[in-house]
Parts: C-alpha cells; structure tokens; sequence
C-alpha cells in the first residue's frame, strides 16, 4: 500500500483520537453499520481530498465499509492531524496522502497520487482535487460518476466552472444542503473559529472590538460567539440584506476601511480575495490581530502586508507571526492566513460533523444508483436525504418531533380552503 504520512509511529494516538470523535457521531455510525452489510459501494474507487481529521476518518471508514476503495490527501497544507493520518494508514489499511505543514509541490503531489487511484467517485473540500481533473489531469475526468463539494469556496468556484461550460461532470453541492451549512457552518466553523483563535493567542475575547468580514452563516456563527464571550462585534458585509440582517441581530455594520481603524481583532470568512487589504493593514492599531476562517488564505492579502513591512518574526508564539510595518506598528498574522479553526486547534466538534458527513456518504449510495443519469451541472442534495440525516440526528439525540395529521395534509395540499 502506498501512503505518504509524517509518522506512522503516531498512530497509536491518532486511534485513540478517531474512536474519542466516533463517540460522538452517531449518525454516521449506524450508516457505517448498514453500509457494512449492503456494500453499496463494493469496488469502487473513491479520492477524498479533506481535512484528514479524526471526523474525515470515520466517514472514511464508513466508505470503506461500503465496499469502496478509499484514498485520502489533504485539502490544506496545514489541517492535516498527522496522528489521525498515521492511524489511517496503519491501523484501517486506508491509504492516506498528507503531512501538516507540507509545502506547495507537496500538497499538489499529493492530489495527484489521489488521481492517479482511478477514482469514480471524489470528495472534495475546496475544489483542488476537481480543478486539477479540468487543468493538468483533464484525461483522468472522463471516468468520474460525480464529485462531492462541502465548502462555500468551493461550490463558488464550481458554480463559475458550470457558468463558463467548463465542468466536465456532475457535482453535488454538499456545502448548500440545509443539514450542512445550518449547522456545521454555523455552529461548526462559529465554536472552532473562535477556539483556534483562543489557543493561537490566548486572547480575551470579553471587551475586545472584534472584526467579522462576511455575515454569512460562517461568519454570523462566528460573531454570535464572540458576542456571547463579551467582544463588542462589528460586521462588514458587501450584500445589502445580509448587512441588514447583521444590523437587525444587534451588530454594529460597517466598511472595512472604518472598521480596520478600530478593530483590534480582524477575522475573514467570504470565500473572497483580497478582503483586508493594504489600505486596511495601514489604518490598523498596533498590535491589532489578523486571522482567516475562510477556506484559502487568499482572503487576506499577506503579500501587501510583506509589501508594507520591514520586517517578520515567525512564530513569536505557534501559529502566530508579528508583521513589523515601517512605522514600527505591528500587525500578528495567525496560522499564515490559513484556516484559524483546523490549523490552531482541531476544526469542527465531531457532533456536527457527524450531519454534514452522514449528508456525503448517503449522497454517494444515492448517485451511485443513478450513474450516468445525472447532468454535468452543480447539483443540491435530495430533500429525502436531508430530512432523513436530520431525523436520524434528533433521534440521537432523544428529541422527538410532531407529524402532520391527515387533516393537516389536505389542508396544505387545497387551493379551496381559506378564512
């Protein structure tokens, strides 16, 4: 078996952090025990490109369970949990391509040893896997029954593929099922946001002006917990409902060039480029802290702030880089702009996680059934699959919910009846 991981001696304690996040999902482990039975998935060959965490590893193992063949590589050079990597490779004979830390060529040569596994199905977190099919690898793409997408960043990209008549097959767009981005934005990204931020900084958040670019359901999930730990929050948004509806849930809104000249902390989550800015960087207050929870560290534009600097210290704490300017004003970068939440702490609770990855591997039984039947478009999850996830998670849960009566759905389903 092939792999490429840090340390294999690891493995131990990466067991032992894939059984702990198991433990809390049990959505995904009922499907795991189903699927051992039904192999629905039996033969295939399945890429991943992830955030190889202890959460990816039990989707993982749930689509090995299945039947398929799974290989994994990362979807950002600093996400990978190395131990979790080590017992994947070790412990559950998955072939895993990823080491935290690795660079540029590593990173890219790593997707393409999950081309080169032949996948029929992909799973994708960001799109890189699936833009390398339609640039450099465009002669593997005729042999994909789909690919699955679980990021905002990603599905934009996808959606502009789709747009140009570029995309090559059919892709489920994960990141806008209800089930996913309620939940594991929201709350997900909100609670690992700000604990990246916490154990990069030890920052108080209590009386601090906290900066959110991006009122999106990653960014009103990360300003509601920064507001409920006493930060005094201010919003920039560029869509004009969405700044209404900041400005309505109690948020002071405002542009970014009013709000860099008070923040003290300044988080991205647009899936944009380019949000804070040389213009930002030089209104900034000394000391004021950067970070970015989006899914590429283009969100902030690091070479301006090079530009404007005379000087960088690396990690003057982990995770953390004090950007000197030449007016002696320092500005800390957090975790090189990458995302705060994976590279300074452990991303999403398993909790949460066990939905959006109950979501992706129920699509895949879903699409398998239908090869070859569905258009080479951005396609949204089923209904049928998100409302048996969610009913499956509340049951988990203990939580019971109502059922229409009969009456009820007459009613519903009649033009006739009014006042």
């Amino acid at each position: 078996m092939k792999y490429d991981v840090a340390d294999l001696s690891l493995a131990s304690e990466g067991k032992k952090r894939i059984f702990w996040a198991d433990n809390d999902m049990p959505v995904l482990a009922a499907i795991r025990r189903r699927f051992a039975k039904s192999k629905p998935l039996k033969g295939k060959n399945v890429s991943a490109c992830l955030h190889i965490t202890a959460e990816t590893a039990n989707i993982a193992r749930t689509l090995k369970a299945g039947g398929a063949n799974v290989v994994l590589c990362a979807s950002n050079p600093l996400s990978t949990q190395d131990d979790v990597a080590a017992s994947l490779v070790k412990d559950f004979k998955i072939p895993v391509f990823a080491i935290c830390g690795e660079n540029r060529s590593t990173y890219y040569r790593h997707i393409n040893a999950a081309i080169d596994h032949k996948p029929v199905i992909t799973f994708d977190d960001g799109a890189d896997l699936v833009n390398e099919l339609h640039t450099r690898r465009t002669k593997d793409a005729h042999r994909i029954i789909v690919s699955m997408e679980e990021t905002t960043t990603g599905v934009i990209r996808l959606r502009a593929m789709a747009n140009e008549g570029k995309l090559k097959f059919p892709v489920i767009a994960v990141n806008d099922a209800e089930s996913k981005y309620l939940f594991d934005n929201r709350y997900g990204t909100g609670q690992s946001t700000v604990d990246g931020i916490i154990r990069a900084t030890d920052f108080l958040m209590a009386g601090k002006k906290v900066v959110v670019a991006g009122y999106g359901w990653c960014g009103r999930g990360f300003a509601m917990r920064a507001r409920g730990m006493g930060a005094i929050v201010i919003i920039t948004e560029i869509n004009p409902i969405k700044a209404i509806e900041a400005a309505m849930d109690g948020f002071e809104v405002m542009p970014m060039a009013r709000a860099a000249k008070v923040g003290e902390l300044f988080v991205t989550l647009t899936g944009n480029k380019n949000v804070i800015r040389t213009e930002h960087f030089r209104a900034m207050k000394d000391r004021a802290v950067v970070a970015n929870s989006g899914h590429f560290n283009v969100e902030i534009d690091i070479p301006a702030l090079k530009k404007l600097s005379k000087k960088v210290k690396r990690d003057v704490r982990h995770c953390v880089d004090e950007y000197i300017l030449k007016n002696n004003k320092r500005i800390y970068l957090l975790a090189e702009g990458r995302l705060i939440n994976l590279a300074a702490a452990e991303g999403h609770p398993a909790s949460v996680m066990d939905m959006s990855f109950s979501t992706q591997a129920l699509e895949a039984e879903y699409v398998l059934k239908r090869a070859g039947k569905l258009s080479v478009a951005v396609h949204d999850v089923p209904a049928e699959i998100e409302q048996r996830v969610c009913r499956l998670k509340l049951k988990s849960m203990s939580i019971g919910i109502d059922e229409l009566t009969p009456e009820q759905v007459d009613y519903l389903a009649c033009s006739s009846e009014g006042t």
